[in-house]
């Protein structure tokens, strides 16, 4: 090599060390804007993630609300389902004593009859305050949904499936069967 090409070569050299620096440079601040965007992307990414899990945290907060409401309303309104059925056979034995004397003509039975009569529609009262309303049977069309069929017997005049006889009321505690009535229907 000569001379003149060995000062072309330090001349190109030196031309190029500072585009060399200059282009170090760039790159340095490349990826250091490259690392602060990544950095407000991870931080933007961490934001979305955060909000998201804040929206599924308020959006179950808002159904566990709903579902104690839900389940106060069915206590306050079933809660007293077990009293209530037990109640049932006490409020049985007094329409089965009202049928037993309502015919007698002794003067202090019909007193007593009165007496207990009262105490039956108090008692028919105060369960009706609380939900309980009695299933209307006699004369219906036989529904599985509210009676059970103890018998079946043949009646002139009347349709199939209509009931004719009660053994045991049915209740129903606010819209919910408590107790199916008991009853006989036609089969001609």
């Amino acid at each position: 090599m000569t001379t003149e090409n060995t000062e072309n070569l330090e001349t190109k050299v030196e031309e190029t060390a500072p585009i060399s620096e200059e282009v170090e440079n760039d790159n340095v601040e490349t990826l250091e804007a490259k690392e602060e965007q990544t950095e407000e992307e991870k931080a933007q990414a961490e934001q979305e993630d955060f909000k998201a899990k804040f929206y599924y945290l308020a959006a179950e907060m808002e159904n566990l609300k709903k579902r104690q409401a839900r389940e106060t309303d069915n206590l306050l309104k079933y809660g007293n389902e077990k009293v209530l059925s037990s109640l049932l056979e006490v409020l049985d034995n007094l329409d089965r004593t009202l049928t037993a004397i309502e015919n007698d003509e002794d003067e202090k039975v019909k007193n007593i009859y009165v007496g207990v009569d009262m105490v039956k529609k108090q008692f028919s009262d105060v369960l009706l305050s609380n939900g309980l309303t009695e299933i209307e049977s006699i004369g219906k069309t036989f529904d599985p949904n509210f009676h059970e069929a103890m018998a079946q017997q043949p009646a002139e005049g009347k349709k199939d499936d209509e009931i004719i006889s009660e053994f045991q009321k049915g209740y129903i505690l606010n819209g919910r069967l408590l107790r199916a009535a008991k009853v006989i229907i036609v089969k001609n």
